[in-house]
C-alpha cells in the first residue's frame, strides 16, 4: 500500500483557497504543481483536462480528485486544496466540491490513486481535512500521523 507522505509534504497543503470555477481551478492546480515538479503548468493542465473529458474527478460529499498522468514527472505527486467556498465541479452527486487532491503520475499509478481515494473514504480524515485550523493538522491527518 502506497505512503501517502511520499506524494505530498505540508508545504503542498493549501487552505482557504478562493476559485470562482473548475476551470480556474484546475488552471491554479497546474500552476501549484508546475512549481513543484519543474513541468510546466500548461502541460499539467491539458493532462488534466484530458482526464476530465473521460468524466468529473468528482467523487461526491464535496470531494475531488482530478488526476492525470504527467509526461516527463520522476514521481508521483500531490497537493491538497481546501477551497474558501465551494464550486461546481460535475460531480457524480452534483454537490458542490470543497476539497480536492491534486495527483499526477509518471505512468497513471493507480496505486497512488486508491491510496488517496481509501484515505478521503475516512469520515474522521475528511472532518479534519474541512476543519483544521492549520496546514500542519491537515497534513498530519492526511498522512496519518494523528
Amino acid at each position: 500500500m502506497m505512503d501517502i507522505a511520499e506524494l505530498i509534504g505540508p508545504d503542498q497543503i493549501v487552505i482557504g483557497l478562493e476559485i470562482a470555477d473548475k476551470p480556474g481551478l484546475l488552471s491554479e492546480l497546474s500552476k501549484r504543481a508546475s512549481r513543484v515538479t519543474g513541468i510546466a503548468a500548461e502541460s499539467i493542465l491539458q493532462a488534466l483536462l484530458k482526464r476530465e473529458g473521460f468524466g468529473s474527478t468528482g467523487i461526491g460529499r464535496g470531494l475531488a480528485i482530478p488526476h492525470a498522468p504527467v509526461e516527463g514527472l520522476k514521481r508521483a505527486v500531490g497537493i491538497l486544496v481546501r477551497l474558501k467556498r465551494p464550486i461546481a465541479f460535475d460531480a457524480v452527486d452534483g454537490e458542490p466540491v470543497d476539497v480536492v487532491f491534486l495527483l499526477l503520475t509518471p505512468n497513471g499509478n493507480n496505486a497512488a490513486l486508491a491510496a488517496i481515494s481509501r484515505r478521503l473514504r475516512d469520515g474522521l480524515v475528511v472532518k479534519t481535512l474541512r476543519n483544521g485550523a492549520s496546514a500542519e493538522d491537515v497534513y498530519n491527518r492526511l498522512v496519518g500521523l494523528v
